[in-house]
C-alpha cells in the first residue's frame, strides 16, 4: 500500500508542535484604548487572547519575553485544546520556562526544553526531570489550594472534575507509574507509524524525506532545515540532537496520547503516538530570528541550520523570559529596575502575577458566548490550522468590538498539495467572513497566517502585515489513522488504568 500524498495521515491526529512560527501577540492586537481599560484590576491595562490548539505555548512564551518592549500590560490567556495530553504538557513547558534559575541553568533549561518538546527520545538526566516534574504537577491539580500557591499563574477552575482526573491520569503516567520503556515503546511505536505512512515506499524513505524537505518546505519558506537534521528526525524522532547519538534512548512520554480503536468488533483503548511524523518541530523556533545573520547564507546555502537557529532562539527567550519567574523588581521600584549604560531607565521588568493561563475545558469553543463572562470579553484570537472548523459566528460574539483574529495557515504542511493549500486559504476566508469578520485592509499577503477584524468595527487604522484566506475540511489536517486502514498492532499500547482516551 502507498499512502497518497495529500491524505494528511502524516499530520497525525494529535499535535504536538505548531506548524507556524512564534508571533508576539501584542503585535497582533489591537492598540490599548484607556478608556475601556481604565477600570481594570491596579489600573493596569489587560491583553485577553483566546488562543484554540496552540499545542505549545510558543506563542505565549514569546509574548511574555518581549513584554519588557511594550507599554506595561496584564495578560490573561485563555487555552482550549482538544485532548488533556496538550494540556499537561503546556504545564510542563511553562514549569521548565520559569525553573529558578539557581537550581537550573539557561543552557540546561533551553536543551531540556528543546528534547521533551520535539524529540522522541530524552537523555536520561531530561528524563528524569520530566518524572519529577511530573510527579510534583500531579500532586498538585487535585490540590486547588497549593496549585494555586506554588503555580500563581496557572488556573484549571474552568476544567471539568473528569478533565482534572485525566490530567492527573498523564501526568502520573509521565512520572513513571508504569514502569520500564515497555510502558511506552517509542522507537518501535514511531518506526511502525513510518511503516504505516510509506507503505511500499518504506525501503526508498530517505529519497521520500530528501523530496518532502527540498520540493516542499525549502519551497515553502523553510530552507534553513538541513538534510541530515530531518533525515534523522524523519527516521528516529530525535530532531535536536544535542549530545553524542548514543545519550538518546529514554522514551519521551509526554508524547504518548490515548485514543479508542476498533479491534475485532470492540472499542479498545490504547495508547500510542499519533503526532505529526513528516513536517516535525523545526518550523516554530527554527526558520526566523531577531538576530538577521543566523539567516546569511553562504554560496547560497545557509550558514545555520534549523536546529542551531532553536537553540539559540530559545536560549534568548527563556533568557527574557527569567524576569517573569524570579522578577527584578523584587527590591526596589520596579520602573526603574532596569537601565542601560547611561542610567536612563528601560520597560519596567515584568512580574509573575502580570500574566495568567486559564485552561479551557475540552470542546467549549461553541459554547463560551453562552457564559457572559466570556462574551465580548477578548481582544485577540488565535486559531491553529487544525481547529479552523471551530470558527463560527458563536465564537466570533466572544470578541470585544475592534477584536483582531489571526488563523494559522497549512503551509507548512507537507501531505497537502499546491492546490489543496488555495483551497485552505480560501476555506478560512470564508469561515471568518460567517463568523463576522473581515481581512485587515491594507496589508500584505502572508503564506504563514491570515489576520482579520471583527466585521462592524471601525476598520483598524494600522496594523502588522498580512493577509491570507484560507482551511481544508478538518479531515484534511487530522483525519483518524482507523479511517484509511486499521492501525496495525504494533502501532498501539493497551491502556492499563492510564490515560483516558481523549
Amino acid at each position: 500500500m502507498t499512502t497518497p500524498a495529500g491524505s494528511g495521515t502524516g499530520f497525525g491526529s494529535v499535535s504536538w508542535w505548531g506548524l507556524s512560527p512564534a508571533v508576539d501577540l501584542q503585535a497582533e492586537s489591537p492598540p490599548v484604548d484607556p478608556d475601556s481599560q481604565a477600570d481594570t484590576e491596579h489600573g493596569t491595562p489587560e491583553l485577553n487572547v483566546l488562543l484554540l490548539g496552540s499545542v505549545d505555548g510558543r506563542h505565549l512564551l514569546r509574548t511574555l519575553a518581549r513584554a519588557a518592549l511594550w507599554p506595561r500590560r496584564r495578560f490573561r490567556f485563555y487555552v482550549l485544546e482538544n485532548n488533556m495530553e496538550a494540556v499537561a504538557r503546556h504545564m510542563l513547558i511553562f514549569s521548565l520556562a520559569l525553573e529558578d534559575p539557581e537550581k537550573m541553568g539557561l543552557q540546561e533549561r533551553s536543551e531540556a526544553f528543546l528534547e521533551v518538546w520535539g524529540n522522541a527520545l530524552l537523555r536520561p538526566t531530561v528524563a528524569a526531570f520530566v518524572r519529577a516534574q511530573a510527579g510534583r504537577l500531579a500532586r498538585l491539580v487535585p490540590e486547588p489550594d497549593r496549585l494555586a500557591e506554588q503555580l500563581p499563574w496557572l488556573s484549571l477552575g474552568a476544567l471539568k472534575f473528569r478533565e482534572r482526573d485525566a490530567l492527573e491520569a498523564v501526568f502520573r503516567f509521565w512520572a513513571g507509574g508504569e514502569k520500564g520503556p515497555e510502558a511506552f515503546p517509542m522507537s518501535r511505536l514511531w518506526d511502525s507509524r513510518l511503516r504505516h505512512y510509506l507503505g511500499s515506499r518504506y525501503d526508498a524513505r530517505r529519497g521520500v524525506s530528501d523530496w518532502d524537505l527540498h520540493m516542499k518546505l525549502h519551497d515553502r519558506g523553510a530552507r534553513v532545515i538541513h538534510t541530515s537534521e530531518f533525515r534523522r528526525w524523519r527516521d528516529t524522532g530525535v530532531a535536536f540532537e544535542l549530545r553524542d547519538s548514543s545519550a538518546y534512548h529514554v522514551p519521551n512520554r509526554t508524547l504518548a496520547s490515548g485514543r479508542l480503536l476498533s479491534h475485532r468488533g470492540e472499542r479498545v483503548a490504547a495508547r500510542g503516538y499519533w503526532g505529526d511524523i513528516v513536517t516535525g518541530p523545526f518550523v516554530a523556533f527554527g526558520i526566523e530570528a531577531d538576530d538577521e545573520t543566523l539567516l546569511r547564507t553562504s554560496n547560497g546555502q545557509p550558514i545555520k541550520t534549523a536546529g542551531e537557529i532553536t537553540q539559540h532562539n530559545v536560549t534568548e527567550l527563556f533568557r527574557e523570559m527569567a524576569a517573569w519567574g524570579h522578577p527584578r523588581a523584587a527590591q526596589g521600584d520596579p520602573a526603574q529596575v532596569q537601565g542601560d549604560a547611561d542610567g536612563s531607565p528601560e520597560p519596567a521588568a515584568p512580574v509573575p502575577e502580570s500574566f495568567t493561563v486559564h485552561f479551557l475545558s475540552l470542546g467549549s469553543a461553541q459554547t463560551l458566548h453562552h457564559k457572559s463572562c466570556y462574551k465580548g470579553r477578548f481582544q485577540l484570537l488565535y486559531v491553529a490550522c487544525g481547529m479552523v472548523h471551530l470558527l463560527s459566528p458563536e465564537l466570533g460574539a466572544c470578541l470585544a468590538p475592534g477584536g483582531r483574529l489571526i488563523v494559522e495557515l497549512a503551509q507548512f504542511l507537507v501531505d497537502l498539495r499546491q492546490e489543496q493549500l488555495q483551497g485552505f486559504s480560501t476555506r478560512v476566508g470564508e469561515l471568518a467572513q460567517a463568523a463576522g469578520f473581515a481581512p485587515q485592509p491594507g496589508a500584505r499577503r502572508s503564506q504563514t497566517f491570515a489576520r482579520f477584524y471583527k466585521a462592524g468595527d471601525s476598520a483598524p487604522s494600522h496594523e502588522d502585515p498580512a493577509v491570507g484566506s484560507g482551511t481544508p475540511p478538518p479531515e484534511v489536517l487530522a483525519p483518524p489513522l482507523e479511517a484509511t486502514n486499521p492501525p496495525p498492532e504494533d502501532l498501539t499500547q493497551p491502556l492499563e488504568g492510564g490515560i483516558p482516551p481523549s
